[in-house]
């Protein structure tokens, strides 16, 4: 066998990988460009009157019928004036209409939500954004707060954190004491009925911050910045969702002590099940000693353990599934998120299934796609509302 010399490559200096980043942006940019065209930012889809109908819980005959009172958005006719669409805004007037009864009672507060796990790639960004799509189309007002400095979350509404977020835009000003309030970094978006706290990588000196705060100030709570922050708008808001870093940060760890909810995203894969365990056992350490440090009391009204990126085709799944049933019993939610080519193609373009107004693929693969995600915004809504009565009855 002859043995092939080797020849001594050219060194990489940091010079070389700043034009590399640079590069990367650039590229990222471009993309977007072309996803986002002719428009430079994302737009709401369209829905037919069959999707308001079912978004209502009704049929469309009555959808029809409602019309001609004229109290409701009568929407538009398409181009052939072949049949009736609505916008996002007239299909969330339609929804609150509709499911009044369904909505945050008045003396109630927004429910927290955090979204984590300390694995990348077990779609906790994208559940997060289709949770909130899908509580907004039931008529609910939401705050989505992106608090990984990868900023996944911010890209996903179209936005490019290297570029157009600045750090008042963050919850930095919060870490560094600098605001005691949320709201000044507070945002709309092109989905009515959401807003946004974005991120960007400035958001990783909150590592350092905050620490270095509890070392200067003993008194200083470090796990109840974002907890405090939230605490004026809590009242203009029905379900604040919180995606987290995808490690046991300082950021993760207010996120969780400010939650009322946990939601946890997890493929059924041997390697994603072991790094569950691994968050639960430090989170449970960490919280422990933080409550037993400063006599705290943390509780949950619900934790959620979602299936994800589940593929039917794969049989080890099966197996790992009953490892996850049998570790979180009733925690785990009667539904699955499969993975398909929807969910794939979607992302690719900076997008859910909830952004889709005509998918030109199998319209069976893309309704088993998002019936499923309806299914869990079912599920969660039941648990926020279940939060609310709690909250009511611990009023009186």
């Amino acid at each position: 066998m002859t043995e092939i010399p080797l020849k001594p490559g050219s060194k990489i200096q940091i010079s070389d990988i700043v034009d590399q980043a640079e590069r990367a942006v650039q590229m990222v940019n471009q993309v977007r460009t072309r996803m986002l065209a002719p428009n430079a930012s994302k737009q709401a889809p369209i829905f037919s009157l069959t999707q308001l109908a079912s978004i209502c819980g009704t049929d469309k005959g009555q959808i029809a019928y409602r019309i001609t009172k004229g109290d409701l958005p009568s929407g538009q006719l398409n181009i052939t004036g072949s049949r009736r669409e609505f916008n996002l805004q007239e299909v969330r007037i339609w929804a609150k209409s509709f499911r009044s009864g369904m909505l945050r009672p008045k003396d109630a507060r927004a429910i927290t939500i955090a979204v984590g796990n300390f694995k990348g790639g077990v779609s906790k960004t994208t559940t997060a954004m289709v949770m909130a799509q899908g509580l907004s189309l039931r008529g609910h007002r939401l705050l989505l707060i992106d608090a990984d400095p990868q900023a996944s979350l911010t890209t996903l509404f179209g936005i490019m954190p290297d570029t157009e977020i600045a750090e008042c835009q963050t919850i930095v000003p919060l870490t560094t004491g600098d605001e005691k309030t949320i709201r000044p970094a507070i945002q709309s978006t092109y989905w009515d009925g959401i807003d946004l706290v974005a991120a960007s990588p400035t958001l990783f000196s909150a590592e350092f911050v905050l620490p270095a705060r509890q070392m200067k100030d003993p008194k200083f709570q470090f796990w109840d910045v974002l907890n405090l922050g939230l605490e004026d708008i809590r009242d203009e808001y029905d379900v604040i969702i919180i995606d987290t870093p995808p490690s046991l940060s300082y950021v993760t760890i207010n996120a969780f002590m400010a939650a009322d909810g946990l939601v946890v995203p997890l493929p059924p894969s041997a390697l994603d099940f072991a790094s569950s365990a691994q968050f639960w056992s430090l989170f449970s350490d960490l919280a422990s000693n933080l409550v037993e440090s400063a006599g705290l009391t943390k509780t949950f009204d619900f934790i959620n353990v979602l299936l994800a990126r589940v593929d039917s085709s794969d049989a080890a799944s099966d197996v790992v599934r009953s490892w996850i049933t049998a570790t979180y019993g009733e925690k785990v939610l009667p539904v699955e998120i499969p993975k398909t080519t929807v969910t794939s193609a979607s992302s690719a373009e900076f997008g859910t299934v909830y952004d889709i107004s005509k998918y030109d693929g199998n319209l069976r693969t893309y309704k088993r796609a998002r019936d499923a995600y309806d299914r869990v915004n079912d599920l969660i809504e039941t648990s926020v509302r279940m939060s609310w009565a709690s909250q009511i009855n611990e009023g009186l």
